[in-house]
Parts: structure tokens; C-alpha cells; sequence
């Protein structure tokens, strides 16, 4: 009984294997087009430039809880390196007096085990993989988004 359930299984198995080769033998290659532009894929092409910045130093209110906050200021040459990160030079705790500019959150100072750090943990130090610079720019699709306390209410 047991050779036989190991060999249907071996027979399955030689199956599947057989047909999935076979069903890719000779298949064409898809280029699939891109979502935006008429690019060739593969082919260089320059990025555009970032919109014009908003640099009116205001505070923009949050979407959502735990969203970060945009930039509201120009970010134009600044360098954000594994030795530098200008933003520091404003936003850590020791320069906010001189600067006028928010601390950074105490999120940034706690590694991914929760302890508190006394400088900013390695995750965070890079601002740009999360906060954004507002610029003055139409979206690029349309934009239905919906406060949350705003969900389910009629127009």
C-alpha cells in the first residue's frame, strides 16, 4: 500500500513538472508597457523636475494618524549622506532653540526593539524615505480620499 501511494505521488509530481515545462517551452516574451509615458522599457529617459516647492514654513495638517509630516520648506541641495544629514542641523534636539524648527519625534531615537536611543537610531536617519516635500503641483490621478471622520457621510 505504501509503494503505491509513493508512486502515484511520483507519477503526480512528474506530471506537474512535465506540463508546467512544456507550457512554457516556446511561450513569447511580454513586454509589459508602462503604466505612464510611451517609453521604450529598458531606454533612459530624464526625470522631470520636481515641482516648485511650498516654502511658506507652514505646518500642513495630517491625513492620518501616524502620517509623517510633509516638508514645508526647499530641500534643494541638501545633503543627506551616511556622514551628513542637514536636516539635523535644524531638527535635532540640541538645535531647535537657535532654529525655530520641531524636534524630530522620539520615534526616531528608539530602535526596532523599542530602546531609546540617545541619537537618532540608523532606521530613521534618512528623512527622505519617509517625509515628502509639499510642492505646488496638480496630482497626477485623481484624488477621492476621504478624511476618516468623514466616512460614510452623505455629501
Amino acid at each position: 500500500m505504501r509503494s503505491w501511494t509513493l508512486l502515484g505521488t511520483a507519477l503526480a509530481a512528474f506530471v506537474v513538472l512535465t506540463v508546467g515545462a512544456l507550457s512554457q517551452d516556446g511561450a513569447p516574451i511580454r513586454i509589459v508597457p508602462r503604466v505612464t509615458g510611451n517609453a521604450q522599457p529598458m531606454e533612459l529617459e530624464r526625470v522631470p523636475a520636481l515641482g516648485r516647492p511650498i516654502v511658506d514654513d507652514v505646518r500642513r495638517m495630517r491625513n492620518y494618524p501616524e502620517q509623517p509630516p510633509v516638508i514645508p520648506h526647499s530641500i534643494d541641495g541638501y545633503q543627506l549622506t551616511l556622514n551628513t544629514n542637514r536636516c539635523m542641523d535644524c531638527h535635532r534636539r540640541e538645535f531647535t532653540e537657535g532654529s525655530g524648527a520641531p524636534m524630530i519625534s522620539i520615534t526616531h531615537f528608539q530602535d526596532r526593539d523599542g530602546q531609546v536611543l540617545s541619537d537618532v537610531t540608523p532606521r530613521r536617519y534618512f528623512c527622505t524615505a519617509c517625509h515628502v516635500q509639499q510642492t505646488d503641483v496638480q496630482p497626477l490621478v485623481p484624488n477621492r480620499f476621504q478624511d476618516a471622520k468623514d466616512v460614510g457621510r452623505k455629501p
